[in-house]
């Protein structure tokens, strides 16, 4: 390529930085070091990644933005054009760092950074890619070199944070079921707190709840079109009717969701086979549009009788259908945050949820009792529509405070 090609690449990544102007910023942002060679950030679409690694170039560059090169590898002009050739411009024009979003949009894609990272050992890459990404151990083995980050949806604190309500640090799970009450009275009394809980459920996990208004659930639904129809097939070959089929398969699920439908019945329904039909389920799982939990740890083997399925978040719930269970939006937050902050939830023998493979929750309103799990060590009850809860009885809304 030539000089003059890569300056106007230059200056619209220097715009897109420049133009992004968001001071609030993700819990990430200050959990990545970004020191490390090769880093990964992966996500949903609609978590906001773009803005965060932008938000790390306006602050770690002091507008010296010339050393950091932008680039998303959905633009067209990558379908002509060599990424390689483009990195080694930027480094002998005394670059030091590239950010590539979109990654999973370049073919080859593992092959490509791989070799970059052998031959700019002076080069930081950063990059950004679908939650369906696949870091093949054959293809490059990325695993061994890079350090992967995952971006979920806002959690309720940072909701909180983001509507000016109030700025919390997260806490532990240790930490909260020791001295909820606590913590607790000093939040609660003070903000509306189940108020602004019941807005956050409806529109609150995704970044872009700020900027669409009316629109917010129509632009889920483009998300989730988008991450079926473009995101998945630049991860894997697949025909338009398996992305059909798929579609078909989550908005099924989610009229149903949490109970279990009967696998056979629903493969016929959807004219596939059972091995094609825990593929699609696994990728719904994987591209963060439901939540499996199962009773072992997760596999393809053990996903053939799932013990519940779940929407991933209670706003594609709102998005995919209009008959809410108010029980089953309770239990999916609990799961979606749990989750999130990167504990491990199963499904137990007794009560709904086993986090930890330690303690025991039944999640409910506010008049739920400890039947079901009374005589049973480290159970707790989380309870929605109450702000300040009592011994083993921790309010609902506080589990979004883990991360």
């Amino acid at each position: 390529m030539d000089i003059e090609e890569y300056f106007k690449i230059l200056d619209s990544s220097n715009k897109r930085i420049r133009d992004n102007t968001y001071t609030t910023t993700r819990f990430l942002l200050d959990k990545i070091d970004w020191r490390d060679r090769l880093i990964c950030v992966s996500g949903s679409r609609g978590c906001g990644k773009t803005t965060l690694i932008l938000q790390h170039i306006r602050s770690a560059f002091n507008e010296d933005y010339d050393k950091a090169l932008y680039v998303s590898l959905d633009n067209l002009w990558f379908a002509n054009n060599s990424l390689s050739e483009l990195v080694d411009m930027h480094y002998k024009n005394g670059g030091t760092h590239i950010f590539l979003d979109e990654v999973h949009y370049l073919r080859d894609w593992q092959i490509i950074i791989k070799n970059l990272y052998d031959e700019y050992p002076k080069m930081k890459i950063v990059y950004t890619g679908s939650s369906l990404l696949k870091i093949d151990y054959e293809s490059g083995d990325l695993s061994r070199r890079q350090v992967t980050y995952h971006l979920p949806g806002l959690s309720f604190r940072e909701y909180l944070f983001f509507e000016n309500i109030i700025d919390l640090k997260a806490i532990g799970l240790n930490e909260l079921l020791a001295d909820h009450k606590t913590i607790a009275e000093k939040i609660a009394p003070e903000n509306a707190i189940l108020k602004h809980f019941s807005e956050y459920l409806m529109r609150g996990y995704y970044p872009f709840y700020r900027e669409v208004y009316a629109g917010y659930d129509q632009r889920l639904s483009q998300i989730t079109n988008q991450i079926l129809e473009s995101d998945y097939p630049a991860v894997e070959k697949i025909n338009y009717s398996t992305v059909k089929k798929i579609k078909k398969m989550l908005f099924i699920l989610a009229q149903s969701c949490p109970q279990t439908p009967k696998m056979t019945e629903l493969y016929a329904q959807l004219e596939t086979d059972r091995n094609q039909g825990l593929k699609m389920l696994n990728i719904l799982d994987k591209a963060n549009l439901l939540n499996i939990l199962s009773s072992e740890k997760a596999s393809l083997k053990n996903m053939a009788r799932p013990d519940k399925i779940y929407c991933d978040n209670p706003n594609i719930m709102y998005s995919l259908t209009e008959r809410i269970n108010v029980g089953t939006k309770r239990e999916t937050f609990f799961l979606n945050q749990l989750r999130s902050a990167g504990y491990d939830v199963l499904y137990p023998n007794s009560g709904d949820f086993l986090v930890e493979e330690k303690y025991l929750f039944e999640v409910g309103g506010k008049d739920k009792r400890f039947d079901q799990i009374k005589d049973i060590p480290n159970s707790f009850l989380a309870i929605d529509d109450v702000e300040i809860g009592r011994g083993n009885r921790i309010p609902l809304w506080m589990f979004g405070l883990l991360y």
